[in-house]
């Protein structure tokens, strides 16, 4: 594949859950629709011969701005939570990726602790500089000056993380936990929790979410959302608050049930002094 062609292409694993083919099919359709309607670019969806549940999303977008306007379309949004409800998506290839996002993770492992302390001040600094922002909202950035569009995009991130729960292995507490972690590019990368016999090496949603796209290359994030079977919210756990924030900064925090948000907060009100790169 040429690189011009990669620069382009993203692709997703999509497994349906058993009984909701024809409703993906008929959600894939839309959505390769519209993509083609609004020239976003153009979608495939590919079954996998040997797993008839399982898909291969392929979008070929007409240029990497045109998958920024289709992440914050209101009808794209709408089309994906209804598939986010009945299948599980798994972003494999994000061809539009911002360059600076692999630059700077190299930049980083190549730097070890200077650069992540460098890293990690350049998040501070996206929260202290008030002119910058205002800078950033009236650019490129839409999506943060229009409250419809980020209330549907937070339903989005809030399905996926409802869709991810239900492949939890709570063999033990039987309490399951789905997590949606959304990249600064609009990815969403989900979690859920996985339990151990030996208990000691269980591990939450939240880190499985966040260990996922750290390990597909994604170094900025946005926000992150936590669903639970309970009625109060349920914020993340003390190591999941630390792995949160060293990796993705002040994330916005989305908390919600089976049915409802409960409740939305930034990290820093749950975690008020944390120890990071900075004090080493």
């Amino acid at each position: 594949m040429s690189s011009s062609e990669n620069s382009r292409l993203s692709v997703a694993l999509v497994d349906v859950a058993p009984g909701r083919l024809d409703e993906f099919r008929r959600l894939a359709a839309m959505f390769e629709h519209v993509l083609q309607q609004k020239y976003y670019g153009r979608a495939d969806t590919i079954q996998d011969e040997s797993n008839p549940s399982r898909f291969y999303a392929v979008r070929r977008w007409t240029d990497a701005s045109s998958a920024v306007r289709c992440h914050a379309d209101p009808d794209v949004q709408a089309i994906t939570a209804q598939i986010y409800q009945l299948a599980r998506v798994t972003h494999i290839v994000n061809g539009v990726r911002r360059e600076d996002v692999r630059s700077a993770s190299s930049d980083r492992r190549a730097g070890l602790t200077g650069d992540r302390r460098a890293g990690f001040e350049r998040r501070l600094q996206r929260q202290g500089d008030g002119v910058k922002g205002s800078e950033r909202r009236r650019g490129g950035d839409r999506r943060q000056t229009s409250r419809r569009a980020r209330d549907r995009q937070a339903l989005d991130l809030v399905a996926a993380a409802r869709s991810a729960r239900e492949y939890a292995v709570a063999t033990f507490s039987r309490f399951k936990v789905g997590a949606a972690l959304e990249t600064a590019n609009g990815v969403v990368v989900t979690g859920c929790n996985v339990e151990n016999a030996t208990y000691g090496l269980t591990i939450c949603a939240e880190r499985v979410a966040m260990f996922k796209a750290l390990s597909e290359g994604h170094r900025d994030f946005r926000r992150i959302a936590i669903v639970a079977d309970t009625g109060e919210p349920t914020p993340p756990c003390g190591a999941c608050r630390q792995i949160l924030w060293e990796f993705g900064g002040d994330l916005e925090i989305q908390l919600a049930n089976l049915e409802t948000s409960t409740k939305t907060l930034q990290l820093r009100d749950l975690l008020p002094m944390p120890f990071d790169a900075r004090l080493l």
